[in-house]
Formats: structure tokens, sequence, C-alpha cells
């Protein structure tokens, strides 16, 4: 049996910035019991170096995932990250989403078997993703729409994902109009389950990658659970050069063949990765 409850699996390519910042919030968090494992789509030696920094500190367990940079891989490393990973139960983000102190206690309370978690994230823009410093991170300024607001976040009704507590969340996980899907920034399951479905496709690149996961694991029985009102994190913000009209063209008709032909199992997995090397 693995000493962790979970795995954090944070997914990273060519942003040290914003990952150190990510990095941090998950030194306060309020659950101890878990390991991270960087799955990095083939970044320069800054990120490495910066994880290293981390591994010195001791704040928790942290392993790098890395294979040479090739493109948009990542569904290839973030399989690489599952078979890596040593708990039964994986949580998956992003390298530009920072956890509130409740993040994984979140994960934790609302797992069980046969479903999967299913959150969001809070969008910032530019001007307050660069000034969040660790203290913001530490003290939740920048989970507070007080400070959010003085420092120039507009009024929108999503602002309640900031705002809810308690019963409120409950209510709110249930009011939504947001299908509950696998998103690749705040969601988790049971390692089984995924390893199930052979994990990510390995033919997709950006654009409903996670999701395509999702609907397989749908498809085999694992049943979907909203927890977008419960499980906070805030994203920050960045251009997305990488993508192109193709890959997003390519991966909308992988998701139609999944849902049309109530697909489990991708033959171009976790499995098929590994008799390829």
């Amino acid at each position: 049996m693995s000493k962790f409850d979970i795995s954090v699996i944070i997914s990273t390519y060519n942003n040290p910035k914003w990952l150190e910042k990510v990095l941090w919030s998950y030194k306060f968090q309020s659950f101890r019991n878990f390991e991270i494992l960087v799955a990095d789509d083939g970044s320069s030696k800054e990120t490495k170096d910066l994880i290293e920094v981390f591994k010195a500190k001791k704040f928790f367990s942290i392993k790098h995932v890395w294979h040479e940079d090739n493109g948009f891989r990542k569904t290839k490393i973030l399989n690489k990250a599952i078979l890596e990973s040593s708990s039964e139960y994986l949580l998956f983000t992003d390298g530009d989403c920072i956890a509130r102190d409740d993040f994984i206690q979140q994960h934790i309370d609302n797992r069980g078997r046969g479903v999967f978690l299913s959150g969001g994230y809070f969008k910032l823009p530019q001007n307050i993703s660069n000034i969040i410093s660790k203290i913001d991170i530490k003290s939740k300024n920048c989970f507070d729409l007080k400070w959010l607001r003085r420092n120039g976040l507009k009024y929108s009704i999503k602002n309640l994902k900031l705002k809810a507590r308690g019963c409120f969340t409950v209510l709110l996980n249930n009011l939504t109009t947001t299908k509950p899907t696998w998103n690749g920034h705040n969601s988790s399951g049971w390692k089984s389950d995924i390893l199930n479905v052979n994990g990510f496709d390995e033919r997709m690149q950006y654009g409903g990658e996670d999701r395509e996961l999702g609907e397989r694991m749908a498809n085999n029985g694992i049943i979907p659970k909203q927890i977008r009102y419960s499980a906070i994190c805030i994203h920050l913000y960045h251009d997305r050069g990488y993508v192109k009209d193709e890959m997003i063209e390519f991966n909308k008709n992988v998701r139609r063949i999944t849902r049309k032909y109530n697909i489990k199992k991708t033959p171009f997995g976790i499995k098929n990765s590994i008799n390829s090397r």
C-alpha cells in the first residue's frame, strides 16, 4: 500500500513563473498526506531547477516526470505520470492553477467508488495573475473577492465560486447547468478506473483531450460528480499560441467517435505507449 492517500499530477510546459506560484499553494494545503508529480511536456532547465528547489525544501514529496519537447504531447506525459504515481487515487490539475488551501481536502472528502470528480476554475486577468505573491497565497488574498476587486477584478456571477461555503456549495453544485466532465485543471478519480480505460488517448493534442478520458470512463460505468463550487483553484492568465484549428478538429472527431460507439478503452493509451518504448 502507498504511504500517500492521493497523488497530485500537475501538467506544465515552460512556465516556471506560474508553476512556482502553484507549487507554493500546495505548501499551504490543509490535507498533508499527498505526493506531487509534475508532468512536464518538455520544459527547459529552468523548470527542472525550480522543482529541485522545492525538493530541497521538503514541503511535500515531489517528482519531476519529463520527456523531450517534441510538440504538444500532454497526453503522453500524463500517462507517464500516472504510471509513476504511487497512490490509488489521482488528482489532476495544471501548472497555472493555484489551489485554495482546502483543494485536496475537498477531493478527498467527495471521492467515492464508481465516481470521478469534476471541478472547475476561477479565471484571473493578466494584471492580477502577475501581482499574486507567496504571501497572497498563504494569506488567501488571491481567493478573497475584496482583495481581487481592489486589484481590478470586474463583477461577474462567476464570482459566486469564491464566496460559496458549506451548504451553499452543495446547493450550487446541484443547481449548476454545467455538466460534470473530466477537466484537466481540476478532476480526480481512482487510478484503477483510469487504467481500465487505458489512460489518455495519446493521439490527441490540445482541445478536449481531458474530456475524452472522462467520456470513456463514463462509458465504462464511472459516474461524474460535480464539485465545481467546492474544490476551488484560480487560473492564472496566459496566451495559447500553441493552439491550432487542426488540433481542435481532430480531437472533436475522436470525441464524436468515443460517444457514438460507446468506446470504453482507447488502443492509443498507456499500454500502447509502454509497448512502443
